[in-house]
């Protein structure tokens, strides 16, 4: 009876040691990360702080690992075989590697965003940067791997280049793309943000540069997706450089009986207030006119404003014609119309 009471307890004990095992280490990964994690992410309550995107990035797998450690150290002081033992912690290994790797590929995805905002010479942050770090983490994280499993990597890196030169050969436009958007990207001549137009007439907001095309969001909410090879031999016009200021440039004429002088004063009154108060204007620039043709029924001129931004031209030249319009006719300036003589005598003889 004795004997049975003990074969009892020890089956007991070998089911609720490992049980035990498990939960305390379960417990012991939720208590860290609710009470470590959560007081680091209050001393980083700036956004583009490390700590916080270091704490925000392991915050939710720190869970799965308390998991996986706690199967681990169950199946150590259980009674299961210990090859069994030694597999089960190799796939658990594997599982950690890979999720560790996850996070740290989100990590400086986020790191190569906040320094690339923060530094002005820094890689600009397209999803072909973000995705070269995610590539360079991911195969540190698989060699990892390979080596902890006892696969030796040096005949596999020996294979990949070997076979990496048939890719080559087989991908020529692709890799074309690939280091054209490198250039584009390092030359900083084409940034994201950047309002381009090409010279078949295209012309947009540059969303992003991936491994194979350039995004340009036109006006009309429109997607042009250019390869990079061509982006980068075609003729291109940026109106993000130097500088984002643009000259705004409206053409006018006025009658041959018009007092220029008084033209030239209004206008430039009229074209003041409007960098003064329409949005996208320039307060502290002084517009000004240039006369430059003698036309068949009108003197041209052309009225200079400036805009912050190539689409504030829009509203400035609705402003600037809409009220130029009204002030003209209070002037008595008058814009003529086109005019067209017909010799009477000679349709008549014909």
């Amino acid at each position: 009876m004795d004997f049975n009471a003990i074969n009892t307890t020890q089956k007991i004990a070998e089911i609720a040691v490992p049980f035990i095992t498990f939960l305390i280490t379960l417990f012991f990964g939720i208590f860290m990360r609710r009470v470590i994690l959560s007081r680091l992410s209050r001393l980083a309550r700036d956004p583009g702080s490390k700590i916080g995107i270091v704490m925000d990035a392991a915050r939710g797998p720190f869970i799965i690992w308390s998991l996986m450690l706690g199967i681990y150290f169950a199946l150590k002081v259980s009674n299961i075989p210990e090859n069994l033992v030694n597999i089960a912690g190799k796939v658990l290994l594997v599982l950690g590697v890979t999720s560790a790797t996850l996070v740290l590929a989100n990590i400086s995805a986020k790191l190569i965003q906040i320094y690339s905002a923060r530094i002005e010479t820094a890689l600009p942050v397209t999803s072909l940067t973000q995705n070269i770090s995610r590539i360079i983490v991911f195969g540190i994280g698989i060699l990892i791997i390979l080596n902890s499993l006892g696969i030796s990597i040096t005949p596999i890196l020996a294979t990949l280049g070997v076979g990496g030169l048939a890719v080559a050969l087989a991908l020529q436009d692709t890799l074309s793309n690939l280091f054209s958007g490198f250039y584009i990207i390092a030359s900083r001549q084409i940034r994201v943000g950047d309002y381009i137009k090409l010279e078949t007439g295209e012309e947009g907001y540059v969303t992003d540069i991936n491994w194979r095309a350039a995004k340009i969001k036109m006006l009309p909410n429109n997607v042009v997706l250019v390869p990079n090879e061509k982006l980068t031999k075609a003729i291109i016009v940026n109106y993000y450089l130097p500088d984002k200021e643009m000259a705004v440039l409206v053409n006018l004429g006025v009658h041959y009986k018009s007092d220029l002088k008084t033209v030239e004063k209004v206008t430039c009154e009229v074209a003041g207030q409007v960098m003064k108060e329409v949005a996208g204007g320039i307060p502290g620039f002084e517009p000004f006119i240039r006369y430059h043709t003698f036309s068949d029924f009108s003197v041209n001129f052309t009225v200079i404003l400036r805009a912050r931004e190539f689409v504030d031209q829009y509203l400035i030249k609705h402003e600037f014609i809409k009220r130029l319009h009204e002030r003209y006719a209070k002037e008595g300036i008058v814009i003529p119309y086109p005019i067209r003589a017909v010799n009477y005598e000679q349709e008549k003889s014909a």
